[in-house]
């Protein structure tokens, strides 16, 4: 039986839809608000709840629970690496950082699970998700308004690109290596996927130019990108309403970027995608849609 934790959010419900269209499998949900019928109750802060909710489940893939502060992410990752070893879960896929993200704060619970993960009894695999293309995509729609009056999109990318990747490649991937995980362990044979670790970075990358340009083309002007100081992004940020922790990863994540360190060189995401990966160009022409409706 293959358990997915975290359906209340965008991954783990792409991930559970996947899985439960293919009629071979056993799968069952898991999240905090789960009802104990259709749903099982996982609460990472609350490790009772776990025992329980592990139960029967050969394969857990156990979306990462971020949204708190470091040490708060550790406690709840801890406690599902003790539980899945106190239920005797055989296989666990997690979904960890992609490698090109490993200098930002971010990173580093995730590196933290990593480890706890490789020291446990049953087999693993990790699969390193690339940044979302909502990170730009997101900027994109921010500066939308601001953008159409000056004719600048300012962001502190500097000169570098960041690697991103759509979710729904992600989860597609995700449903692919627990299925074949399961098929595997029923079947008695080698589990193809235990000890690897998979960097799911984006084939595709994008600067602050990239961004100004598919701006202009919805705008139908010309847009140009100016870039931005990290002073004046955390002032900024200081009054729009993210907890402190949010500010720190924010800041984090724009330095690591105007080092060129988000700029990935390449990875698994096609080798293990059925089809060729969404295009990040696409999904921003999607969300940016006309001069009419931005502002509105």
């Amino acid at each position: 039986m293959i358990l997915v934790t975290g359906v209340s959010g965008s991954l783990g419900g792409l991930v559970l839809a996947g899985l439960r269209a293919q009629t071979d499998l056993e799968v069952v949900a898991g999240s905090s608000s789960g009802d104990g019928t259709t749903t099982r109750r996982l609460d990472f802060d609350d490790p009772a709840t776990l025992a329980e909710g592990f139960r029967g489940a050969d394969v857990l893939v156990f979306i990462s629970a971020g949204y708190a502060e470091d040490d708060v992410v550790l406690a709840r990752h801890g406690a599902v690496v003790d539980a899945a070893t106190a239920a005797g879960v055989r296989h666990v896929i997690y979904t960890s950082l992609a490698g090109s993200a490993s200098s930002a704060t971010i990173a580093v619970p995730h590196r933290w699970t990593e480890s706890r993960l490789a020291a446990a009894p049953f087999e693993v695999t990790v699969l390193r998700n690339g940044l979302y293309t909502e990170v730009p995509v997101g900027l994109a729609l921010a500066a939308a308004e601001s953008t159409a009056a000056t004719g600048v999109f300012a962001a502190a990318f500097g000169d570098g690109r960041i690697s991103v990747v759509a979710r729904e490649d992600l989860a597609d991937i995700a449903v692919r290596v627990a299925a074949e995980a399961d098929r595997d362990l029923r079947a008695g044979s080698g589990n193809r996927h235990a000890g690897r670790t998979y960097e799911l970075e984006g084939v595709d990358s994008l600067s602050g130019a990239d961004i100004a340009e598919a701006l202009g083309a919805a705008l139908g002007r010309p847009v140009r990108y100016q870039d931005m100081a990290l002073t004046d992004v955390r002032n900024g940020l200081s009054g729009s309403g993210l907890q402190p922790y949010q500010i720190g990863h924010t800041l984090s994540l724009f330095s690591n970027l105007k080092a060129g360190f988000l700029h990935a060189a390449g990875g698994d995401l096609r080798t293990l995608l059925p089809a060729p990966p969404r295009r990040v160009h696409d999904q921003i022409a999607a969300a940016i849609t006309t001069p009419a409706t931005i502002g509105n």
